[in-house]
């Protein structure tokens, strides 16, 4: 969270893509979203839950930022557990990694 702490998200997924696809613009991707790294208020119902993870904006933009790349060539979202939580709870982490899932097939937020 270093990272995205003083460079922003934006920026660190620039620097995270670049990276990626700087010997082969055309490498297939694939990206493994822990729903961990999002903050457990709005995602409450996983393994290693940690206070001050991702914002909804910024777990978006990644998905986002990763589809835009067009690159992208297989995605999951990991560690949501809705069994740790209240039939709210539930709801909740299901309705977030659902709205993560959406992103990364090309919907944005704007």
């Amino acid at each position: 969270m270093h990272y995205t702490d003083h460079y922003g998200i934006g920026r660190v997924m620039d620097l995270a893509i670049d990276l990626l696809l700087n010997k082969d613009a055309h490498r297939p991707l694939h990206l493994s979203d822990d729903i961990d790294a999002i903050d457990p208020v709005l995602a409450p119902a996983t393994g290693a839950a940690v206070r001050g993870g991702l914002s909804y904006r910024e777990a978006h933009y990644v998905a986002e930022a990763a589809a835009a790349s067009g690159s992208l060539a297989s995605a999951e979202i990991v560690e949501v557990n809705s069994t740790l939580t209240d039939g709210e709870g539930a709801k909740e982490i299901v309705a977030m990694a659902l709205q993560i899932l959406t992103p990364l097939m090309g919907k944005s937020i704007f």
